[in-house]
């Protein structure tokens, strides 16, 4: 009897110590996990920065690295001229217009209003970029470029312009001061301090104002998929290869900047 009586105390013993450690256990693993639902994600930093939201005392874009004569996306800029048919080259006239504005390439698709603080921050670091060697456009305000020119269409082919516009690429992330302390404390970033994934894209300009970029003739042989295609796609939005990548087809001309700027 004695035993038994024993036993069953050393059993009663260690289930109250158990008991006794369970919720000391439970409340360690609730701290870290309250801890990390309270600091703010980059993906909230570079939402909260765009809208310009009042938890924030401020925000900032910081500028890693840049590089210059960036070039941008190929567009069609004129109309399509057809010498389909045709044995012998034809003199056309184009009437070219393109317009460039400062961009920016945040994460998830993120835009920044223009009255938000992080607006004002591309503004601030375009202005440091902007010399007397390389004049770029600081704001989202656009700039256009309008010409007309004469120029050769070949025999049985169609004929059109492509721009690509000239940037200063600045790459870096965003650094938001916010108001209230999360996790201990008050500036995050996005997507990560020291990174360069986001992209403010400055326009560049000649000296007479108009935009900087790459502007060519393209010829393309009338009957080939290259041809039929743009011809069906007529003056839509469609993607175009680069100067000298559109292939056998097609042949591109560069326009010297020097007849951009006096056109």
């Amino acid at each position: 009897m004695s035993r038994t009586s024993r036993a069953n105390s050393h059993r009663s013993k260690k289930k109250r110590i158990t008991l006794a450690l369970a919720p000391v256990a439970a409340l360690a693993v609730a701290i870290p996990l309250m801890a990390q639902a309270g600091a703010a994600t980059p993906s909230e930093v570079t939402s909260d920065c765009a809208s310009n939201s009042d938890k924030l005392d401020d925000c900032d874009f910081v500028p890693v690295q840049n590089k210059r004569n960036s070039l941008g996306a190929n567009e069609r800029v004129s109309a399509v001229t057809d010498n389909c048919g045709s044995t012998s080259t034809a003199s056309k006239t184009f009437k070219v217009a393109t317009t460039v504005s400062r961009s920016v390439q945040l994460e998830d698709g993120f835009t920044a209003s223009a009255d938000s603080k992080l607006a004002g921050s591309f503004l601030e670091v375009g202005l440091s970029f902007n010399t007397s060697e390389t004049n770029i456009t600081t704001d989202d305000k656009t700039t256009g470029l309008e010409l007309s020119r004469t120029d050769t269409v070949q025999a049985d082919s169609i004929a059109f312009f492509m721009w690509s516009a000239k940037r200063t690429d600045v790459s870096g992330f965003l650094r938001a001061t916010y108001k209230e302390e999360q996790d201990g404390q008050k500036v995050f970033f996005a997507p990560s301090e020291g990174a360069t994934t986001v992209h403010v894209f400055y326009p560049q300009l000649l000296k007479n104002g108009t935009p900087d970029g790459r502007l060519w003739l393209r010829n393309v042989k009338c009957g080939t998929p290259e041809a039929n295609g743009i011809l069906k796609s007529g003056n839509s939005l469609r993607a175009e290869p680069g100067f000298g990548e559109a292939g056998q087809n097609t042949t591109d001309v560069e326009i010297p900047a020097s007849e951009i700027a006096t056109s």
